[in-house]
């Protein structure tokens, strides 16, 4: 009876005001997906940082890293703690990335951003900067044989993080271990790892290959039937994107990202994609 009350009163003030005291739909699974892949689908600039624990072997390493990105064509610039600079520009430097180690010999370096020099003890490489390897996780690839690990995300509620409200989304993967594949000709690294939706991190250090490595026809190795046994992501309810991102596996906490200070699609000046911009020490 109060409700109705309520709701005679409201109509006198109009439909809109009627609108406002009813309940907002409760959001879907589907839905927090949908709109978290096309946040991150419509990204054209990113700037942030990210704090990042990933798990090498001896212990969980751990770094800060300021970011900036483009992207069409993708160009990203970072700088960590210890004063590392990397900048990558597409179609420029032979497709190498310009790297300042900010130690002896103090000269700028031109790597391979897929190199073992680079991706030694990464989880991700300088190309994956950002939220792509987010986006893998959640729909993989064409390639993927088995999809029941993105099947496992769930709306698991709300949190908020740095201050900000966040919606929670949560994979519970418990399935998940080390199974053998045996290609049936030459494949890539990568492409295992776009059929098993894994990352190439795990299949490089269990099988002691190096970035780039193809695996012979025939050859058996041992890889990740998922990306993890508990996946956690905190999205902010304003922007869509993710502030936290926390995996686990087989052997507790595999790796975490938590990004703060995002700014996305304001316009970053050209210059700072450049050796020669300000402050910069390439």
């Amino acid at each position: 009876m109060i409700r109705y009350y309520r709701l005679l009163a409201a109509a006198f003030l109009g439909l809109t005001t009627v609108a406002a005291i009813s309940p907002e739909p409760k959001l879907t699974t589907e839905q927090l997906i949908s709109r978290l892949s096309t946040s991150i689908q419509s990204l054209k600039t990113l700037r942030c940082n990210v704090r990042a624990q990933e798990r090498i072997p001896g212990g969980i390493q751990q770094a800060r890293t300021l970011m900036k990105i483009s992207f069409g064509p993708y160009k990203v610039y970072m700088r960590n703690q210890k004063g590392i600079e990397i900048l990558y520009v597409t179609g420029q430097n032979n497709g190498d990335a310009w790297v300042y180690p900010n130690s002896f010999p103090y000269v700028t370096l031109s790597l391979d951003p897929n190199g073992s020099v680079m991706r030694k003890n990464q989880h991700h490489s300088t190309l994956d900067a950002g939220y792509g390897t987010i986006a893998e996780m959640l729909h993989g690839s064409a390639q993927r044989l088995d999809r029941s690990f993105e099947k496992t995300f769930r709306y698991a509620g709300d949190t908020t993080v740095q201050g900000r409200p966040a919606y929670i989304l949560r994979s519970d993967f418990p399935q998940f271990q080390y199974v053998s594949y045996k290609p049936t000709k030459n494949e890539s690294v990568t492409t295992i790892a776009d059929k098993f939706g894994c990352g190439e991190y795990r299949i490089l250090e269990r099988n002691n290959l190096s970035p780039g490595d193809v695996v012979a026809a025939g050859k058996t190795v041992q890889v990740p039937n998922g990306y993890g046994r508990r996946t956690i992501m905190c999205v902010d309810q304003k922007l869509f994107l993710p502030l936290v991102v926390q995996v686990h596996d087989d052997k507790g906490l595999f790796e975490k990202f938590e990004f703060s200070d995002v700014v996305v699609n304001q316009p970053i000046p050209a210059q700072e994609f450049t050796k020669d911009f300000k402050g910069y020490k390439f």
